[in-house]
């Protein structure tokens, strides 16, 4: 990044050092870290030891730097030292717009002291400063961004790698405050535990393009609107299928827990289901395990996307269960088993929430189609689906025969 300081002479204006103006480089760095706090907004919220110390320190650097050029030298060391300071912004979270910002309003200062005097006959003088500045610009900017980012990367693989550690424990039942510490991640009193199915994208199975290449982009789009959604708070082991994800209990109300799903399906490009659970740190294991019991069943049933709490599927839960009750269930539809048209019919209408016109919609028939098929469904089996008691016991069966052969 450094240039050879031979082959570039020490810039004049009107046969003075241009560099003269700055050559107060303590007390110039004050005053532009005061225009710092006064007129970029971001500025003024940093900690005054942050002010008085790393900012006032950096913009010294940088004017020592543009004075050393404008003499015709170069000081790599310098460029390190802004690197440096860039990676610890960069931890510490102060915004690089900020950073970017309050660079060029300290060129923009220090370029007004170097042309004030400046004439007409100085012309050919300023435009090889100008040049110069692009060239200061480029290099600082180029040394602040790379360090900044690449110290960046480190942070967020730093805290990937703690929220797996921490969730994996949680999910193991081997979760202690001294792994939470470690980690840097509090643990919460309690969790909504939810079981998450992220179905393939469409183009995951276009032989034209790389579907693992589409299935890994879904997965970051639903990893990064979890975190828009959730901040940090939100704990997960994610694969491109679905996972497990862990939110503070009260973070999220339930109608906001409905949206969440909702935005994943949006962002994943499909639709998710999920299921949930609430636990305390200590039942997460037991509640995952149900979590995921119930999203396969969710699934088993052909329900369509969206969140399933456990309290509003425990029967339907239940029924899973092995026993003679659930080969009895699942017996019921047997008389179906002749007419295929008739049990998809009973599984799409249950799983459209009993809407006859979407049902119709999803199978391509009349709603007076449907309703026929349902009016058989009912001469077949006894039980008539118009009906409470019937339409309970057809769910029940549809829940209780997906299990039977397994």
């Amino acid at each position: 990044m450094s240039v050879d300081s031979s082959a570039r002479p020490s810039l004049t204006l009107s046969g003075k050092p241009m560099s003269s103006p700055l050559k107060d480089v303590r007390g110039l760095s004050r005053q532009m870290v005061g225009h710092f706090v006064e007129n970029v907004i971001p500025c003024g919220t940093l900690p005054g030891d942050a002010i008085a110390g790393d900012v006032t320190t950096i913009t010294r650097v940088c004017l020592e730097l543009a004075v050393s050029m404008l003499d015709g030298k170069d000081l790599p060391e310098k460029l390190q030292r802004l690197g440096d300071a860039a990676a610890g912004w960069a931890r510490e979270g102060v915004p690089i717009d900020t950073i970017h910002h309050s660079i060029h309003e300290g060129f923009k200062m220090g370029l007004e002291l170097v042309v004030s005097d400046a004439t007409m006959k100085d012309y050919d003088d300023l435009v090889d400063g100008a040049k110069m500045v692009v060239e200061m610009l480029d290099m600082i900017n180029s040394a602040v961004s790379m360090a900044y980012v690449r110290e960046l990367r480190a942070v967020v693989s730093e805290h990937h790698t703690a929220v797996h550690t921490l969730t994996s424990a949680l999910l193991g039942g081997h979760s202690t405050s001294t792994m939470a510490r470690e980690c840097g991640i509090a643990i919460a009193s309690s969790y909504a535990v939810l079981a998450v199915a992220i179905p393939p994208h469409r183009e995951e199975r276009n032989p034209m393009v790389d579907g693992k290449v589409v299935a890994r982009r879904k997965l970051r789009r639903v990893q990064a609107e979890l975190a828009t959604r959730c901040g940090e708070a939100a704990l997960s082991l994610l694969s491109v299928d679905g996972g497990t994800v862990l939110i503070p209990s009260g973070r999220l109300n339930n109608e906001q827990l409905d949206a969440l799903v909702t935005e994943l399906s949006h962002a994943a490009q499909v639709g998710v289901t999920a299921t949930m659970v609430e636990a305390t740190p200590e039942k997460i294991p037991t509640a995952a395990d149900q979590a995921h019991e119930l999203l396969d069943m969710v699934q088993r049933l052909q329900a369509v996307a969206g969140l399933y709490r456990f309290d509003e599927l425990a029967l339907e839960y239940q029924l899973t269960r092995p026993g003679p009750g659930r080969e009895y269930l699942g017996s019921l539809l047997d008389p179906l088993d002749a007419h295929p048209e008739l049990l998809e019919t009973l599984q799409r209408h249950i799983a459209n929430n009993l809407n006859r016109q979407r049902t119709a919609r999803v199978l391509h028939v009349h709603t007076n189609t449907v309703d026929y098929r349902l009016k058989r469904i009912g001469q077949l089996t006894g039980f008539d689906p118009s009906q409470p008691s019937g339409l309970w016991y057809l769910r029940s069966a549809l829940v209780a025969r997906t299990y039977r052969t397994t």
